[in-house]
């Protein structure tokens, strides 16, 4: 179908309400009730845990539920309607528990911490399950999808400006300004998950068509070879992603000592400004490097494109282990933002091409399914990551600063756990990545056979649907 590019945009705009509410969270949320509100590190380290897997089984049900919805506005953009408002609110809420359980830091703050990210997340893969599950649907050939992605993670990456780089700006250095910090966030998510509703479209002739019973939809899916390895790649991916992000407030104050202030430029800055333009500057270089990615899609296909994203993030990492202060840091940052774009656009390519592959094998459009699938295993990373955070920083010895005070010194070992988190681990798993991604078919000649045969099919649907 023909589509202006107004709506294009509109649509693509989407990604800035979720890249904003999601890498806010993931990246200061442990760090708030943890370092600055006091909770016990393992007992929030177990929270994550057991919310990863509670988490985990609302994605397939979440897409099994819009795969069967049949409306006149289409099936994924009535749930993205009514889910946007309740998203809104609990994401401001998260940020801002009350004060009686603040100040008792005891049960009470962790059961509020346990409820609020289980019911923000629940809210939040509804929503971005079916606007990501509109994309391969509006979206068809290479060309077209890899520069639509480019738009999208444009505004996704000024998502994470907003999400990542303002945070300890407005909420200040002891996040007491934290509802200001969280009232501006949800102001700016609520005008752009607002403009992709308007943006998004869906295909009338997939519209109407009679889903697959669960279990059956279940089995199919999971028996599908490249979406297994897909899921494998995928999952190694939001690993790096979620440590990297969990693990940067920690890593920039007690890695690289950003506790006090440093003159760059002639321009003084604090240490909450330090943090701030470290992970800026990773993502204004990714922004920049968008538009290289896309031209490299579109000339070696999104598998070889992904696999030299991973390789480049694993050498990547491997200098930031090493960074010891703000210059060489901030080094690694810039040098860090070039695989990042990679990786931020084309894991969504490799699905879209495991959702056309599987319209031919079952005869229908699964978005719903394949996202929500993807959407579970995925949550496997918030297990990995709350475990192994929880485990290393009591390897370290890690202690949070106590009550009025916003440092502490680290032991040395707690400095050499910050650095496996942000950058070891990470590392092996970019490099494994690559090496699964060999097994993956979907790509040169295989790829454009299956294009071929789409379009037959398609041309069909749309002769059915008059």
């Amino acid at each position: 179908m023909d589509i202006p590019w107004w709506r294009k945009i509109a649509y693509a705009s989407g990604a800035l309400t979720t890249g904003l509410t999601y890498r806010a969270f993931t990246t200061f949320i442990l760090f708030l009730y943890v370092d600055r509100l006091g909770l016990d590190p393992r007992a929030v380290g177990t929270v994550w845990a057991i919310y990863g897997f509670w988490n985990s089984l609302n994605d397939p049900l979440a897409g099994h539920w819009s795969d069967h919805t049949h409306t006149r506005w289409g099936r994924r953009i009535p749930w993205m309607v009514a889910s946007l408002g309740p998203l809104l609110v609990v994401f401001y809420l998260l940020w801002n528990p009350p004060a009686a359980l603040v100040a008792e830091r005891g049960w009470g703050l962790l059961l509020y911490f346990a409820a609020a990210v289980m019911v923000f997340d629940l809210l939040w893969s509804i929503f971005a399950l079916n606007w990501t599950a509109v994309f391969p649907e509006m979206f068809g050939d290479l060309r077209e999808r890899a520069t639509v992605n480019a738009w999208r993670y444009a505004f996704a990456i000024l998502g994470l400006f907003v999400g990542i780089g303002l945070p300890p700006i407005l909420a200040g250095a002891d996040w007491s300004r934290r509802a200001f910090m969280a009232g501006v966030l949800t102001a700016v998510a609520a005008v752009f998950g607002v403009l992709t509703v308007l943006g998004a479209r869906e295909r009338p002739e997939f519209r109407d068509e009679a889903a697959l019973p669960f279990w059956q939809a279940l089995k199919a899916t999971f028996g599908h070879p490249n979406f297994r390895i897909f899921l494998a790649v995928n999952l190694l991916v939001q690993f790096v992603f979620l440590m990297l992000n969990a693990t940067a407030p920690f890593y920039t104050k007690y890695a690289l000592g950003f506790v006090k202030p440093v003159t760059v430029a002639g321009m003084t800055l604090a240490p909450e400004m330090q943090t701030s333009a470290f992970l800026g500057l990773a993502f204004a270089v990714a922004l920049l490097a968008m538009p290289a990615w896309a031209w490299f899609t579109r000339r070696v296909g999104s598998r070889t494109a992904l696999q030299t994203a991973l390789g480049l993030t694993a050498a990547v990492l491997l200098g930031l282990f090493w960074a010891h202060d703000f210059g060489s840091g901030m080094l690694m940052a810039g040098l860090m933002g070039v695989p990042l774009a990679g990786l931020l656009m084309l894991t969504d390519l490799l699905l879209a091409d495991v959702v056309d592959e599987d319209e031919l094998r079952s005869g229908v459009r699964r978005e719903g399914m394949y996202f929500g699938i993807n959407g579970l295993v995925i949550r496997l990373a918030f297990v990995a990551q709350g475990l192994i955070m929880a485990a290393l920083l009591k390897w370290g010895g890690y202690h949070a600063p106590p009550p009025g005070s916003a440092y502490v010194p680290q032991p040395a070992r707690a400095i050499t756990a910050f650095r496996w988190m942000m950058a070891g681990l990470p590392a092996l798993a970019a490099l494994l990545g690559v090496a699964l991604l060999r097994a993956y078919t979907l790509h040169g000649a295989t790829l454009d056979d299956l294009k071929a045969r789409l379009e037959v099919l398609h041309q069909q649907k749309r002769a059915r649907a008059g």
